[in-house]
């Protein structure tokens, strides 16, 4: 998700979850490859497993892409096909080649033969007046016929011209069907749905189905406690107590003094906690005091831990009072 997994979220997110796989933001092949933009590709050793996601077109520019990620150290190395926004469109990224499924399987089979590790697509259901009955199951059997093995594929049509990427990700209606409708049709493909789904519940609904894995997007952002901290034992099937949103904000410690030691500011990490203790007691004091201390001079650790003791004052005190008398 563009502007939201950065490394700070994601290093933030394994705190959670020692097994869910993390995406990068989507990062352009031009932007590697002809602005030499390498920063782009820093995260930290402790993310793993993570996977690069590229935007781009040309596939000698996105097998170069590719191998800079490998070298990097990404396990993965994912193709957008799926991200609707304007700026996408007009460098010819994502949602729109959906329209050119043989361009796509070109620009696979040129990061196949690029990178040892997985190469692997996320697309939609089509776009603007295609059939997804029809163009799905044309586009995985292209596709998968370069080389990729697997796919996650977001439930939604996207429509190119008359919606916002906001609007893209809500208004077309949602069909798990003709995704689980392809588990039947591709029975050797790996195939992961991604679209509306905001619970484990439903994770383990969908993987009971016979689907091979579920992406979260927006609702691991907002609420990722919610999502990543049972993950490892429902999912993954992991022995040991679940994680919590407070021994992932202390993890975060040493990590939050790093990056200030670097010249970093503690608002680019903090922004992506703020839903950390969604729907607890104490979560608007959490994100008002991160929100409106985090960008001030000399802000750090000392904020997070005195936004951290409202939450466990406010949990203390609702114990207190459902005690039995």
């Amino acid at each position: 998700m563009m502007d939201w997994t950065d490394r700070h979220c994601r290093y933030l997110h394994r705190q959670l979850s020692r097994h869910a796989l993390l995406y990068t933001e989507m990062v352009t092949a031009p932007a590697l490859v002809r602005g030499n933009a390498l920063h782009l590709l820093e995260h930290d050793p402790k993310e793993h497993p993570v996977a690069l996601q590229l935007g781009g077109s040309d596939p000698d520019e996105l097998a170069q892409a590719a191998r800079l990620g490998y070298q990097a150290g990404y396990d993965e190395i994912n193709l957008n096909v799926g991200c609707p926004s304007d700026r996408v469109q007009s460098g010819t990224f994502g949602a729109v080649l959906m329209h050119e499924p043989r361009l796509v399987a070109e620009c696979c089979s040129a990061m196949i033969s690029a990178v040892p590790v997985d190469v692997t697509v996320k697309c939609r259901i089509g776009v603007d007046d295609q059939n997804p009955e029809i163009v799905l199951p044309e586009f995985l059997s292209r596709v998968s016929a370069a080389g990729v093995g697997r796919f996650a594929i977001h439930a939604r049509k996207a429509w190119l011209k008359g919606l916002s990427p906001k609007e893209n990700r809500d208004i077309p209606p949602l069909d798990y069907d003709l995704v689980l409708r392809m588990r039947g049709l591709f029975p050797a493909l790996h195939l992961s749905i991604n679209g509306g789904i905001t619970t484990l519940d439903q994770a383990e609904a969908f993987l009971q189905a016979g689907l091979d894995g579920v992406m979260f997007g927006r609702a691991a952002y907002h609420q990722p406690a919610d999502v990543l901290c049972q993950a490892d034992r429902r999912i993954f099937g992991a022995e040991g107590p679940d994680t919590t949103p407070e021994d992932a904000v202390r993890a975060m410690l040493p990590y939050i003094e790093r990056h200030l030691s670097q010249g970093g500011k503690l608002n680019q990490i903090t922004r992506h906690m703020l839903g950390l203790f969604s729907g607890r007691p104490g979560a608007r004091a959490w994100r008002r005091m991160l929100s409106e201390g985090a960008h001030l001079a000399g802000a750090g650790p000392k904020l997070v831990e005195q936004a951290l003791a409202r939450i466990t004052d406010e949990t203390d005190a609702r114990e207190v009072a459902n005690l039995p008398e």
